[in-house]
């Protein structure tokens, strides 16, 4: 067993209290895929529905990795993982929490005018605002604002103020989107695979899929350059799928969650992905 200093001991403490909790690297990253989970040869993401149900040895698996076993947490197999770690995350669905991620000030002050009050914790940049309750989590509901509480990871910044109060509805409704109006026709991308009538080939799953293992696979195996790398596979991706209306939040979180793996801030993958929409003119 390891000593427990630094973010282990804080892992500790938490884990003790019952709140699953995982190592973050340097750039809130989570820790890579084991080898033989990369490129989610194990099933991956999509059967991990609670956290501490990944059985590598090592933290795997970003959110599903995090856990209340306190043997596990510290375990001679998470030991590289500590040494490496730049803070605590936990998964607050997996507590019965819902962290409203507000990354600027100015998403604080549309928080404090559109949402009720509730336990506060001061961000690097902004706050996170706790509820009571779960739900699913969607990035980018509001500009500056993301959701942290099922299948997903918050960075652990300390108990905060203020008494927590229960998810409203108001932060559910964040996580449904309005329709998208339809374009008017002389907007419309020209697909040459219609010009004949035929079925777009964006439509198939397996077409789809392809392009998606591709993007993943190009993004994990980049020898350096990730910035670009990212970029460029974000770019690919939408310059195909985009404008058909066949990539889904799961596509486009495998394709981040690839990027984070390699080191990228959810930051980095949400500026490399509007600069992407940007240059095609989305």
């Amino acid at each position: 067993m390891m000593a427990a200093t630094g973010h282990l001991a804080t892992a500790l403490r938490l884990a003790e209290r019952g709140m699953p909790v995982m190592p973050l690297r340097e750039g809130k990253g989570p820790m890579g895929n084991c080898r033989a989970c990369r490129k989610n040869a194990c099933g991956g993401r999509p059967n991990m529905k609670t956290p501490g149900t990944c059985t590598c040895a090592a933290p795997c698996h970003a959110w599903a990795a995090a856990t209340t076993d306190t043997s596990t947490l510290a375990s001679a197999a998470w030991a590289a993982a500590w040494r490496q770690a730049a803070a605590v995350a936990y998964h607050p669905g997996g507590t019965g929490l819902t962290v409203v991620d507000l990354d600027n000030a100015d998403a604080v002050a549309w928080a404090g005018q559109n949402l009720p009050a509730t336990r506060t914790v001061p961000s690097t940049r902004g706050e996170h605002w706790i509820y009571r309750g779960t739900m699913t989590s969607p990035n980018a509901v509001h500009p500056g604002v993301d959701i942290k509480s099922l299948m997903s990871y918050a960075r652990w910044l300390g108990p905060g103020t203020g008494t927590m109060t229960p998810l409203p509805d108001v932060v559910r409704a964040l996580a449904v989107k309005e329709p998208t109006a339809a374009r008017p026709a002389s907007s419309a991308p020209t697909v040459s695979a219609l010009a004949g009538g035929g079925q777009c080939p964006h439509r198939s799953p397996a077409y789809l899929e392809r392009g998606i293992a591709m993007a993943e696979q190009r993004i994990e195996e980049a020898p350096d350059g990730i910035h670009r790398t990212v970029f460029r596979m974000f770019l690919a991706v939408l310059s195909v799928h985009g404008r058909c209306g066949c990539l889904t939040e799961t596509h486009i979180g495998r394709l981040f969650t690839a990027a984070q793996t390699r080191g990228e801030s959810l930051r980095h993958c949400e500026d490399a992905w509007t600069n992407a929409r940007t240059q095609l003119g989305m």
